[in-house]
């Protein structure tokens, strides 16, 4: 096609020319095409995207030099591609082959079956060299920083760096002698399925400096054309269960300061903190126990923030990038004052889990309480959290709020009882014949008993030494001779 066969080629969308659109709202329009005679077309696309840019430039001068630096950043909202006129299957230009594979279930985690289908739709017969399946995985990291080197030189720098967690090739369609194979007109389906690697994989990612995805592509060669190609990236998300010891344990800190203004002590100020856990899942709330001790002459504010960082690791150097994703304000504490929150409740949001098991890429959580002291910095006390994946099972959530406040030592469940129990001791053996005869012979008088009911009841546990009984049965495992004549119970 040339430009003189084109008419007329524009977009319009429905509805007035300054309307506008929010999230949700579906965008419609459509393409006109005018041509002055016949033509052929092998393919219309319509891409719809939502940037946001940001360029400027700064000269500075080293020496005798101008060094100028672009700055650009750019973020994409979103993105969606559609064919109009789809290109044929081979040079013809009719609509001929599409379409897309399916996967069966969209996230995964390490050891599970992957498993879809090609769709190959002909509008006719044709030839096909090969239709191969890969599947990939990579953590990736790259970033650039400029540096000086002298009075008169700059470069940049680049840090790039990967891991890779799948690679696995199959092929779909391919002759055994290497010649082609002959598809029918009509819809042909590659049925596909492969394991993940048993080995702990890691969740996927989306950052600024790096990201970790999954994806399989399939690859369609035939004969004097090119290799038709298409991709589809699925999730794997990696379980982390909280109900873990090293999870379920609570964190606490206390940590102080002396505050100081224009080179003058102004007074201490302290803070305590305590959270029942280490392990959540978002859509937790975390109650925050903490103490805020301002022996100050100014009145300061306390704090709670959620934080993650993302840590990029490449060639021996560390980008990171943090962000708030939750904060918690407190009421004023004057000076000389205290302030203590009995379990504030922090919501978590909606957040990607921990990722701690990647070699160069890494995102954590803190919990930060802070005390903000006008005119000085601030006095933070970082308490480490673990986003899961697995919620807190209900048994643990009655246990984990004890095991905070007390230590039990169960060691003793892990003791075999034998098979054949020892009786029970006999009386004698447990009392004594001085104190059974002191029981016997000196009754308690009413009025004493009658005062000790007016104290409150404690427990008084005699020291277990010997073993249980043994468990009651139905079956006597001693019956008597049948030779025996039953005595009568009434005799």
């Amino acid at each position: 096609m040339t430009f003189k066969t084109i008419k007329s080629f524009k977009l319009e969308l429905d509805g007035p020319d300054d309307a506008v659109y929010a999230s949700g709202v579906i965008v419609s329009g459509k393409v006109v095409l005018e041509l002055n005679r016949g033509t052929k077309v092998n393919s219309m696309k319509v891409l719809g995207r939502g940037i946001a840019t940001a360029h400027w430039l700064e000269n500075r001068s080293v020496g005798i030099n101008s060094i100028y630096n672009d700055y650009t950043s750019k973020m994409t909202y979103f993105r969606k591609r559609q064919h109009l006129i789809r290109e044929g299957f081979d040079q013809g230009g009719t609509q001929s082959w599409s379409h897309f594979r399916e996967i069966d279930s969209p996230v995964f985690s390490s050891g599970d079956v992957v498993s879809g289908k090609v769709v190959l739709d002909l509008a006719r017969e044709g030839k096909v060299h090969s239709l191969k399946l890969h599947a990939e995985g990579f953590a990736k990291v790259h970033w650039t920083e400029s540096r000086s080197a002298g009075s008169s030189t700059a470069y940049t720098q680049n840090y790039s760096d990967e891991v890779e967690y799948l690679n696995r090739r199959e092929v779909l369609l391919q002759a055994d002698n290497g010649e082609l194979t002959l598809l029918p007109a009509g819809r042909h389906e590659f049925p596909f399925s492969f394991q993940l690697p048993e080995e702990t994989l890691v969740t996927s990612f989306e950052g600024k400096h790096g990201s970790i995805r999954y994806w399989v592509k399939v690859k369609l060669h035939r004969p004097w054309a090119t290799v038709k190609k298409i991709k589809k990236e699925f999730t794997v998300i990696e379980p982390i269960d909280i109900n873990t010891p090293a999870l379920l344990a609570p964190q606490a800190g206390t940590k102080e300061k002396m505050a100081r203004v224009w080179y003058r002590n102004i007074g201490q100020v302290s803070v305590t903190a305590k959270i029942d856990r280490k392990g959540y899942t978002p859509g937790e709330v975390i109650p925050v126990f903490a103490e805020f001790d301002n022996a100050t002459s100014r009145s300061v504010v306390p704090k709670a923030y959620i934080t993650q960082t993302q840590t990029f690791i490449a060639r021996g150097t560390m980008k990171q990038k943090r962000a708030v994703v939750a904060t918690l304000s407190g009421e004023i504490v004057g000076a000389q004052r205290r302030e203590t929150w009995h379990g504030r409740a922090m919501k978590i949001p909606p957040v990607g889990p921990s990722i701690l098991q990647c070699r160069i890429i890494r995102v954590e959580y803190v919990l930060r309480v802070c005390v903000d002291v006008p005119g000085t910095s601030k006095l933070c006390l970082e308490l480490p959290l673990v986003m899961g994946t697995i919620p807190l099972h209900p048994f643990g959530s009655r246990t984990s709020s004890v095991s905070s406040q007390y230590s039990v030592n169960l060691e003793w469940l892990r003791m075999a009882i034998p098979e054949q129990p020892e009786p029970p001791p006999d009386y004698c053996s447990v009392v004594t014949d001085e104190e059974a005869q002191q029981n016997a012979t000196s009754p308690r008088p009413e009025e004493e008993l009658g005062g000790i009911l007016e104290h409150p009841f404690r427990a008084f546990v005699q020291e277990f030494r010997f073993r249980p009984p043994p468990m009651y049965c139905e079956v006597d495992p001693n019956p008597q001779p049948l030779n025996i004549r039953r005595r009568c119970m009434t005799c």
